[in-house]
This record gives structure tokens, sequence and C-alpha cells, in this order.
């Protein structure tokens, strides 16, 4: 490899041309390693639930098609390998951190956000119980970085929360990605329209979170007027 081309490849990996907002830039970085190293992160150390996992799997399988335009064309078996592996170590990683002083972490950031989404985790851990709680907090951004450690921390069982974080994780990886090669395989040229489909991805990856606050605010408004 000459110079230039060594110079090319260092400034295409340099912390300017990444964002790690932007899944098709985390993509056309770092490719399939990419998506196990986010998704770990992501699910499975704290600083890492501003990540864009959902619209990273979608965008990843959208990629996959043979014949797209895009920054960059994956391997379909690779990306999920990668997204399996990444989502369940992550979760589990994130179990373990739990268990040995997930509340001293948490109480050590100063975000906001990662506060409320400790509290629905462990909403969500008392609502549904510790099976539907930890599945459905994979769709759910920021409370699936959070349940894990809460799990861990709340001492939830290890086998009960293995089995449902494995569930969750294949449902949650697997069905996006999938869900971006079906698309892209049945609509020509979509990569042209990926900027707004992602968007529309994490639009809708948020829409859990939206009727929750929309809820709480009627709840403590509905309360406040019987008082």
């Amino acid at each position: 490899m000459t110079w230039p081309d060594l110079a090319a490849a260092a400034q295409a990996l340099s912390p300017q041309a990444v964002n790690l907002l932007d899944a098709g830039s985390l993509l056309s970085a770092f490719g399939a390693l990419g998506v196990a190293v986010v998704l770990f992160a992501e699910t499975g150390l704290l600083v890492g639930f501003f990540l864009p996992g959902d619209s990273l799997l979608f965008t990843a399988g959208l990629l996959c098609v043979q014949g797209n335009h895009g920054p960059v064309h994956l391997s379909l078996p690779q990306v999920l390998c990668a997204a399996v592996a990444g989502a369940l170590l992550g979760a589990q990683t994130g179990y373990l951190l739990g268990r040995r002083g997930g509340r001293t972490l948490l109480a050590r950031s100063r975000s906001r956000k990662l506060h409320e989404g400790a509290a629905k985790a462990e909403e969500l851990l008392d609502r549904y119980g510790h099976a539907k709680a930890i599945v459905l907090a994979r769709f759910v951004p920021i409370v699936r970085t959070v349940l894990n450690p809460m799990a861990g921390a709340l001492n939830v069982p290890a086998r009960v929360f293995t089995l449902w974080q494995v569930i969750g994780g294949l449902v949650w990886t697997v069905g996006l990605v999938l869900a971006g090669y079906a698309l892209g395989s049945s609509v020509p040229n979509v990569d042209r329209y990926l900027l707004p489909i992602v968007a529309l991805v994490v639009l809708v990856s948020l829409a859990p979170l939206a009727v929750e606050v929309i809820r709480r605010r009627g709840s403590r408004t509905s309360n406040g007027s019987s008082h």
C-alpha cells in the first residue's frame, strides 16, 4: 500500500470523518464490525445511550441489497452475525456491571436522559415482570441501555435475564436488519431515500418514549385537577 493510500485510509477513519450519530457514516467507515461495536456499547455500556442502534440495524439491512448505490455494500450474513453478537454480549456485560455496582455508576452520571431511562427501566421491570420488560426494552432507545445494568442491580436471576435478553436481542437485531433488507430488495433505488427512511425509523423508535411522556403529563394534569 502506498503512502497516499495509507493517508486516505487514516483520513477515512479519523474522528472528524466519522459521525457517531449517523448510521451511514458508521457503516461506511467500519462496516459490519461497526455494527457489533456500536450495539455492544449501546446495550452494555452506559456511555453508549446516545448511539443509533435502531437506525444502524435498519440501514445495514438496506446496504446488504445487491446493486445498491449507497456508501458501502455489506454482507447480510456478516451483518446479522455482528448485530447478534454485539447486542447479546453487550446486554450480558451490562447486566454483570449492574451486579457489581450499577446504581453507583448511574449515580455518577449527570445525564438527565440517562436517569429518566433508568426510572423507566425500573418501572418496566415492576409493571411487566422480568421476561416481558427485558424483551420490550430492546425496542426503546435509552431504556435498552439502562435496563441491563438495572436488572443486575435489582438482582434479576441470571438465568431469567440471559434467556429473555437473548430472545429479545434476536428479535430486535434480526427483525430490523431483515426489515431493511426486505425494503431494499422490493423498492428499486431505495438508497436514494436513505436519509428520510432512517429519519422515519428514528421517529418510530422514539414513539414509545413520546407516548409515555404524554401519558404521564395527562395523569399529572388529571391528578392536579382532582385536587
